[in-house]
């Protein structure tokens, strides 16, 4: 197989491995098990939602929320918690919180997907809006200060080790297979691509073209949620200030893994490496002293770069 070749069908694989090789070198520490963990770990929360948002950009719309969403989540289920736990103690009071939010963030990805639907409402405008709406929900809920309701024991689901791998990586590739089956093995994965690749056509050939987007969104919405609980675990407490600016993350990493943001093109498995990408990107750029500035510039450029590559590519195949 010709070098271009191999570069054209795996360009951000090798882009990794030749930075992989690189900061082996430079960075001090960075080989090292602890830090290769400390790399999935960071990036465990975001995957998870990233995993979510490929669906919902591959069926051509956008969720701007998720940040707020992982801040709402967290202080939502604070909530459920510290009030139910003198009844029904405080393992039932957590689940209970959890199930209150990964079905809050649902309903608001159904409640998206509607205005789409029955008024034309672009995703970009709506979910910018819920952004700031589920930000002042969850500053509501806590009055402005973290709730510290969560018993300790409950901090081993964000932040526990089980046999030597951080517990949220469990989670992580749990929510990678089961999105990476609905994609690659289901009508609904299949429904996704065609809705966003032709949505008349789609429409044509018999798919309901708003079931599948509304249900792409209200799936992302239970992902954010589940991150938002693993950040609670994590801290042991809801923060209204969490997760902040998160939606520009997740979207990038999407964006990076090869998912076009006109729909109909992307895969779980792009996001994946796109996801281990901006790890390794972030982490390196730390151990090297960089300045947080400079780390804010590389990954734009890196986004930018990202869809000049893609098209290029495209394009060259096209010719």
């Amino acid at each position: 197989m010709p070098l271009f070749s191999v570069f054209q069908r795996y360009p951000l694989e090798i882009i990794l491995v030749l930075i992989y090789i690189f900061l082996i070198f430079a960075a001090p520490g960075f080989a090292t098990l602890d830090n290769q963990l400390n790399v999935l770990r960071n990036v465990t929360m975001m995957g998870i939602i990233a995993f979510g948002m490929t669906m919902v950009i591959i069926s051509g719309e956008i969720d701007l929320s998720v940040g707020s969403g992982v801040a709402f989540s967290g202080c939502l289920t604070a909530w459920v918690t510290r009030e139910l736990t003198p009844f029904v103690g405080a393992f039932t009071a957590i689940t209970l919180g959890a199930i209150a939010a990964m079905v809050a963030l649902f309903c608001v990805g159904v409640f998206t997907g509607k205005l789409r639907q029955h008024f034309n409402m672009p995703t970009f405008i709506t979910t910018l809006g819920l952004l700031t709406v589920l930000s002042g929900a969850a500053n509501l809920i806590t009055g402005g200060f973290p709730i510290t309701a969560f018993p300790y024991q409950f901090n081993f689901l964000g932040a526990g080790v089980l046999f030597g791998i951080p517990f949220p990586v469990y989670i992580f590739v749990a929510v990678f297979l089961f999105v990476s089956f609905l994609m690659n093995y289901t009508s609904f994965g299949r429904a996704v691509y065609a809705v966003g690749g032709n949505l008349e056509a789609a429409r044509l050939s018999g798919i309901d073209v708003w079931r599948t987007k509304t249900l792409a969104l209200g799936l992302t919405g239970v992902f954010t949620a589940i991150a938002g609980i693993l950040i609670a675990s994590q801290i042991l407490s809801g923060s209204a200030s969490a997760a902040r600016g998160w939606e520009l993350d997740v979207i990038s990493a999407v964006i990076i893994g090869g998912t076009s943001l006109f729909g109909g093109k992307g895969t779980v498995r792009g996001t994946l490496i796109g996801v281990l990408f901006l790890g390794v990107i972030v982490n390196g750029m730390t151990l090297l002293n960089v300045s947080e500035y400079w780390q804010f510039v590389v990954r734009g450029m890196l986004i930018i770069g990202a869809v000049l590559m893609n098209h290029i590519l495209d394009t060259r195949v096209r010719g």
